[in-house]
């Protein structure tokens, strides 16, 4: 449950969320400027290592904002490029729990004690992180495993976190107006769901199932299995994988070629989550990929996963047919197709910056293009349109450029546009085989003759009510009532400047020619009431005008 707003522990955060983020050069955000003020364009004109500032205050305020780090890490739409590639060095680290705490959890969960479950059960967590950590164990049958343990504060503190960067994301839309364009507070909503469901374990059990069912016959990938009978939603038990992480790889002492194979396999198994399975890890950082003593590689930590339906398989497809033939109008309509949102208005620029990428790299061997350089261009690119990217390329993007910055770190020359190059057009060949084509005829040809079997009983049905005077046409603009509602306000301060205006001659009109009666400070008292009755609607209607902002 989150942390009560208001409560003292949450007013304490606060506070050193403050101190923080004042020590590390972002004070100016929590001032009292207003929408627009000093601060706000402060951080327009922020300096070169502003990315470095920001990821240093992220690691100090702890896991959930590590973790949110991270995310942000993933959404080039919203974040700079250099924040971005900052942000993507954030590791998500943290003290392990004590042993007392994760034996109390495991007995719960499983409801054996410890020695009932394990044979053995390392004290010492092989992995630790935010969430939970890893101990190595051995099964009553025998068998080696691995057991992931939740920390039992987990859910607490990132529940009060969470209510916290909701606070802050509330912040930064009222006071910071170079933010106008996106939505704080959606993108916390999407760490949440995607915080959330790392803290169930059985989601990431049935990702691991999948992954498992897909790389079953394949030699070169091994994905541990899950063993249900000692899994719970806080207790998550895998087969044991023997082998070194790609982050502890002594890379200056391996061979060229035996990098070369280990970045290739890496490509080469993110290429076939993508272009063959369509499901893909969207986590490949050197810490999840193992380098297995028979040579293959292991996977494991399974919570960020990425599903892509076939329809997107095929407008990626032809997305990727008009990069490759430098059909450059066509793509901003592709990427529309998929999901992609900009300005309508600034179709044009898009395409004139989309042509200024593809001539700087216009005949180049594939070979000698660095993928990061492409990849940064085109961050700053969806940066600077301010495009909107659906949350599945967002994953996929995250995987690519986590897989190309792991590959170069094992081997500077490294490309993975050679190594995605024959999936993709293995990909179009598929997409577009006559048996493919056939089959996807035959579903359109149905899905038509549906339309066409039904089409004369719904004209039927139309002609009916048109003779019976039942016929309604429904026209629907979310914007109508509130035009209406202009109208009517415009309409009713015109009458009343009417009614002060002709108050106002009227009683000029009297004032003038009036020679007898009652007066009042030297006005006849018919013109003397008409100016003040005129002059109180005349008031009231500067004063609706000003209380509406409609000077």
């Amino acid at each position: 449950m989150a942390t009560r707003q208001g409560s003292p522990r949450s007013l304490g955060r606060l506070s050193e969320i403050a101190q923080v983020a004042a020590r590390h050069g972002f004070g100016y955000f929590l001032g009292r400027n207003r929408r627009g003020g000093y601060g706000a364009e402060r951080d327009l004109d922020g300096t070169s290592d502003r990315g470095r500032r920001l990821r240093e205050m992220l690691d100090e305020l702890g896991p959930t904002f590590v973790k949110f780090g991270q995310l942000l890490s993933t959404r080039p739409d919203v974040v700079p490029p250099d924040i971005v590639a900052e942000l993507r060095r954030l590791q998500d680290d943290v003290s392990p729990l004590p042993y007392a705490q994760v034996r109390e959890v495991v007995q719960a969960d499983l409801d054996l004690t410890l020695d009932q479950a394990f044979l053995e059960f390392d004290l010492t967590p092989i992995a630790s992180a935010s969430i939970g950590q890893v101990h190595r164990a051995v099964l009553p049958d025998g068998r080696e495993v691995a057991v992931k343990v939740q920390r039992p504060a987990a859910p607490t503190q990132i529940e009060a976190d969470l209510g916290l960067l909701y606070q802050a994301a509330k912040l930064l839309r009222e006071r910071v107006r170079a933010l106008e364009f996106m939505d704080p507070e959606e993108i916390v909503n999407e760490f949440a769901r995607s915080i959330r469901l790392e803290l169930d374990y059985g989601h990431e059990a049935r990702n691991a199932e999948i992954f498992h069912r897909n790389f079953a016959r394949h030699d070169g990938v091994v994905v541990p299995r899950v063993i249900n009978r000692y899994s719970t939603g806080r207790v998550l038990t895998f087969e044991y994988l023997r082998g070194t992480k790609v982050a502890d790889l002594d890379v200056a002492a391996m061979p060229p070629d035996e990098r070369r194979e280990v970045v290739t396999r890496m490509a080469d198994t993110w290429m076939t989550m993508v272009f063959r399975h369509g499901f893909f890890h969207a986590d490949p950082h050197p810490a999840n990929i193992f380098v297995l003593e028979g040579g293959e590689l292991g996977l494991v930590d399974f919570g960020q996963a990425g599903k892509l339906s076939d329809e997107d398989m095929a407008r990626l497809t032809r997305l990727f047919v008009d990069a490759a033939t430098e059909n450059i109008d066509a793509i901003p309509r592709r990427l529309r197709d998929l999901g992609v949102r900009y300005a309508p208005e600034r179709e044009e620029e898009f395409r004139a910056e989309l042509r200024t990428l593809f001539d700087r790299y216009y005949g180049s061997r594939l070979a000698d293009i660095d993928p990061l350089q492409v990849i940064r261009e085109a961050f700053a690119l969806i940066y600077s349109m301010n495009l909107r990217l659906p949350s599945r390329f967002v994953m996929l993007d995250k995987a690519i450029a986590t897989l190309a910055s792991v590959g170069t770190e094992v081997d500077p020359d490294f490309n993975v546009f050679e190594v995605a190059r024959p999936y993709a057009r293995g990909l179009l060949i598929e997409r577009f085989h006559p048996r493919v084509l056939g089959q996807r005829a035959r579903m359109e040809a149905l899905a038509l003759g549906s339309v066409a079997r039904e089409l004369p009983y719904q004209m039927s049905d139309v002609l009916e009510r048109l003779r019976d005077g039942t016929f309604q046409v429904k026209v629907e603009n979310p914007g109508i009532d509130q035009l209406d509602e202009h109208i009517d306000q415009a309409s009713n301060r015109l009458s009343v400047a009417l009614v002060v205006a002709g108050g106002l001659v009227g009683s000029s009109i009297v004032g003038v020619f009036a020679d007898e009666g009652p007066t009042v400070m030297g006005l006849h008292l018919l013109s003397f009431l008409g100016f003040v009755l005129s002059g109180i609607f005349g008031v009231w209607l500067v004063w609706g005008v000003l209380r509406h902002n409609r000077l």
